[in-house]
């Protein structure tokens, strides 16, 4: 098939490699430094740019259309094309909102039965004000719309949960994004993403992935879109991906098609494991960052062509990707990332990381300027590695890790500590 990638970070390249991998003409809109050595790129034609990426569709006629960020998915990208007769792997706008409105999300999640934390939602900032003085325990905190991963804030006071609530109500931190929030009980336990696909009727489960949210060791520091995941989770075992199955993914899936909500695409769950509990946090309707490099890594079948049966409505879980062994996935980020990310640093040892064993090295953001390959973003690159084991994976992930050389360069050494023994 001819197909289209759209996006520019760790997760499309990763998807970009499968679909080489069994044979697909791939193309990727904008691409970044690292795809463009595999495949195809346009990099003026950016992700958020609906009519550019319509006008690329008409211009070359792609079999297939897999659209990587939230923003594209939320903005009708998906709309647009189907009606252009294009098979597009994510869900329409309506079926994006399960993302672009954690209200409408968790209103949905309530009105479905579907298992997870109670909830108040807010327009006015002096009424949430009031509702966190007199919670007395700790509280979520959540911007509406979408804010790049960093509009939640857990909060163990009520001063915290407060300055959460002017910053994202009254300081306008993610401008339109935090007019309405959403204030949650707090769970605690394992939090895992598990990756579902979904044509509208039928689901298959591709698998779950632990992602690391804060920026240093030790779960310390400020939260990031994510430092590095791995699969599989010990946590998440046969019986406890049972239970998610009937309390959040059954129940979910039946809710789309009893509301007539357009889904065909990834439905990702952010699940939190408490008190032995599968409770869905959120959801999100695409492929995980860090994540998917993990489920990519893993995946052994033409992944494409289930992604085309999906987009087309004709989702048959005989035909899924099997997963086999473990892989994890390390990102590299720029310095002073998540603040304020410094770009423009040049990148040294791409080729020898790629060259140990079993691992990819996947670009996020990366650009190249004048034959060099520097820096272009917060999360640089996501080293991959596969094993048989975790231990393995962990190894030769960290073994290209230390091959990678750019000023202010940073990572996490734990990714995988919960699962790895």
């Amino acid at each position: 098939m001819k197909v289209l990638v759209v996006g520019g970070g760790a997760r499309e390249h990763a998807l970009v490699r499968v679909g080489l991998e069994h044979g697909h003409s791939v193309e990727c809109a904008p691409g970044n430094a690292g795809i463009a050595r595999d495949a195809r790129v346009h990099p003026s034609v950016k992700a958020s740019d609906v009519d550019a990426i319509v006008a690329l569709c008409e211009r070359e006629r792609y079999e297939l259309v897999v659209v990587g960020p939230e923003a594209s998915l939320v903005l009708g990208l998906a709309d647009r094309l189907r009606a252009m007769g294009v098979a597009v792997f994510g869900p329409g706008s309506a079926g994006a909102q399960l993302e672009g409105s954690k209200s409408f999300a968790k209103e949905f999640m309530a009105k479905n039965a579907v298992v997870t934390a109670g909830f108040r939602v807010f327009d006015r900032a002096d009424e949430a004000i009031a509702y966190v003085r007199s919670a007395g325990r700790p509280l979520v905190v959540k911007a509406d719309g979408l804010a790049a991963g960093k509009g939640v804030v857990v909060a163990s006071t009520a001063d915290e949960a407060v300055d959460a609530v002017e910053n994202m109500m009254v300081r306008r931190a993610f401008g339109a994004a935090g007019d309405r929030i959403v204030i949650e009980e707090c769970l605690t336990g394992p939090e895992v993403s598990l990756h579902v696909l979904c044509d509208g009727s039928r689901f298959v489960v591709l698998g779950a992935a632990q992602d690391h949210k804060r920026v240093g060791d030790g779960d310390t520091g400020p939260n990031t879109g994510g430092m590095g995941a791995y699969g599989p989770v010990a946590a998440f075992d046969a019986a406890m991906q049972a239970q998610a199955i009937e309390r959040v993914v059954e129940r979910t899936v039946r809710g789309l098609a009893r509301e007539s909500l357009d889904f065909r695409g990834v439905l990702f769950i952010g699940l939190m494991l408490h008190e032995g509990v599968a409770h869905a946090l959120e959801y999100n309707v695409r492929f995980g960052d860090p994540e998917c490099a993990v489920l990519m890594a893993r995946a052994k079948g033409d992944v494409f062509a289930t992604l085309f049966d999906v987009a087309t409505g004709q989702l048959d879980a005989a035909k899924a990707p099997s997963f086999e062994g473990a892989a994890l996935a390390v990102v590299i980020a720029a310095e002073r990332y998540p603040a304020d990310p410094v770009t423009g640093d040049e990148i040294f040892g791409l080729d020898e990381a790629a060259a140990v064993e079993g691992v990819a090295v996947l670009h996020a953001g990366t650009r190249e300027d004048h034959g060099a390959i520097v820096s272009n973003g917060g999360r640089v690159l996501t080293v991959t590695a596969r094993g048989e084991t975790l231990r393995e994976a962990s190894d030769r992930a960290y073994r290209a890790v230390r091959c990678v050389r750019m000023r202010g360069g940073h990572y996490r050494n734990d990714i995988g500590w919960r699962s790895i023994r």
